[in-house]
């Protein structure tokens, strides 16, 4: 089965969407959830995909993504994203955390020509323990008990999703094509507005494998 149609299948299957303050979502072959800093609510689908909760600030680390001023993006970003942009996931540089925040940026980059968000490196310890206490106690739980440093000001999540490659291709996929908020209020878009923010600057990605192989990603914001 193809990359869209394995999607297609796993969002036909998701349980539903719910968001934490702010903008965010959880995504997975389940569900997804999202939480931020404002007034927001997530999603999930998938095995059991994302979640966004958050308030609070914390340090920066290395960028990742693309960028420029050349060519389709030469006049800035969109106002909306391209409608069914689904970039091939970009090759492993053996590293999850930078590759899960290259995903995220080549999102932005190529389906919006948003500049890319930093990786938020000092936050990625605290946002792998985030992913291993959602496990136990449920998506964005770590949000309001857990926050990293000063506290991320969103939180996408991908809870219970087959492998790390999985979250980074499949989920951050299904997160993005929720697109901009319609005013439809059957429908979950706290994920992609998170990861098309102007308002946050970096970015932190998370992981934990349970006993059992199910994968918990986090990405909080801020």
């Amino acid at each position: 089965m193809g990359t869209r149609a394995w999607l297609v299948a796993l969002l036909a299957l998701a349980l539903g969407c719910e968001g934490v303050i702010g903008s965010g979502d959880d995504v997975g072959p389940g569900r997804s959830q999202d939480a931020g800093s404002d007034t927001d609510a997530g999603t999930d689908a998938g095995t059991d995909a994302g979640t966004d909760a958050g308030t609070g600030t914390g340090g920066t680390g290395g960028s990742g993504g693309t960028g420029g001023d050349s060519g389709p993006c030469a006049n800035g970003p969109f106002a909306v994203p391209i409608s069914d942009c689904n970039p091939d996931p970009l090759a492993s540089s053996g590293d999850i955390h930078a590759d899960c925040v290259a995903r995220i940026n080549q999102f932005r980059w190529e389906c919006q020509c948003l500049p890319p968000l930093t990786r938020w490196v000092d936050g990625e310890d605290c946002t792998d323990g985030n992913a291993a206490y959602d496990s136990v106690n449920g998506a964005h739980a770590s949000f309001y008990d857990l926050p990293c440093g000063s506290g991320g000001r969103a939180q996408n999540e991908c809870p219970g999703w087959p492998s790390n490659d999985q979250v980074i291709a499949g989920c951050l996929q299904a997160m993005w094509d929720e697109g901009p908020e319609d005013g439809d209020p059957d429908t979950v878009n706290g994920h992609y507005e998170s990861m098309a923010t102007t308002s946050y600057t970096q970015v932190a990605c998370g992981f934990f494998t349970t006993p059992s192989g199910d994968v918990w990603g986090v990405q909080n914001f801020d």
